[in-house]
């Protein structure tokens, strides 16, 4: 099977690719027709930049341990995606280490993505977002885009051709609050759930309906920034807190929370056609 690894700044998603598994809708109903095919296992661990090679092999044998799998067995290729230079440096030298003989891709400049990127400079597009598009377009080949809700709120625009046309870029949930509770001495930290309505009626309700109704509100408003500019089209959310902003969006349609570890598994498997799995 294709161990499939995003690397985020704040969390790494992990996949083991083997057979397609049926349709299903996430929890909130949105629709997953093609997102979780092939994708058997998956996990969500905590970033962490000073882990070592070993470490990684450690923490990557006890997952797969608890659903029954041995780590050298079950993997025959690994593909990553990175936004963390030194976690990207440490997984190349695990894999170099563990699974010499393993076909292996590590998404970056050189990197066969099979989707003209129209940026200024392709080599600016991190890999994360290069993945969403490419996963978001063979899910639902068209015009796109692709919100992904993480430690940053990205926005990535692709043409109904395939083509990456760009897209933008604004401060996450995540980052947004380690602000105001840095600035706002009297603020202090929240769960983040849904308040009982959009006017709080406590400081904790007050910040919980700013950031969700809030980053819904401003989702909306950029989707229809970039409708003005390239026309209605299909939008895709993911990451983190997709599933806990999307529904109280007007325009994000489709969640696929595991969209990058599927565009990561095409790369793969464009950069080794033999070896899919």
């Amino acid at each position: 099977m294709l161990l499939a690894m995003d690397v985020g700044n704040t969390e790494t998603l992990i996949g083991l690719f083997g057979e397609d598994g049926p349709d299903s809708p996430d929890a909130m109903g949105f629709a997953r027709a093609s997102g979780e095919h092939g994708l058997t296992y998956h996990w969500r661990t905590a970033t962490a930049a000073s882990r070592t090679p070993d470490e990684h092999a450690v923490t990557l044998t006890q997952l797969l341990d608890l659903e029954g799998l041995d780590l050298r067995s079950a993997v025959s290729a690994i593909a990553v995606c990175s936004s963390v230079p030194t976690v990207t440096t440490q997984l190349r030298r695990m894999a170099g280490r563990w699974f010499a003989d393993r076909p292996l891709t590590i998404m970056g400049p050189g990197t066969k993505s099979g989707m003209p990127i129209l940026y200024e400079n392709p080599r600016d597009v991190g890999a994360d977002r290069i993945a969403d598009a490419v996963g978001a377009y063979d899910l639902y080949p068209g015009a796109l885009v692709v919100v992904d809700m993480g430690t940053a709120t990205v926005f990535d625009v692709v043409s109904a051709d395939g083509e990456y046309l760009g897209g933008a870029i604004a401060p996450g949930v995540a980052i947004s609050l380690e602000a105001l509770y840095a600035h706002a001495s009297a603020l202090r930290s929240v769960e983040l759930v849904r308040p009982r309505s959009v006017v709080g009626r406590s400081t904790a309700e007050s910040i919980q309906s700013g950031v969700l109704y809030g980053f819904a509100a401003q989702i909306d408003g950029m989707v229809e920034r970039i409708w003005e500019e390239v026309g209605e089209c299909t939008v895709i959310g993911t990451g983190g807190l997709a599933s806990f902003i999307a529904p109280h969006t007007t325009h994000v349609g489709v969640v696929e929370p595991w969209l990058t570890l599927h565009g990561v598994r095409i790369v793969h498997e464009r950069n080794h056609p033999k070896e899919s799995p």
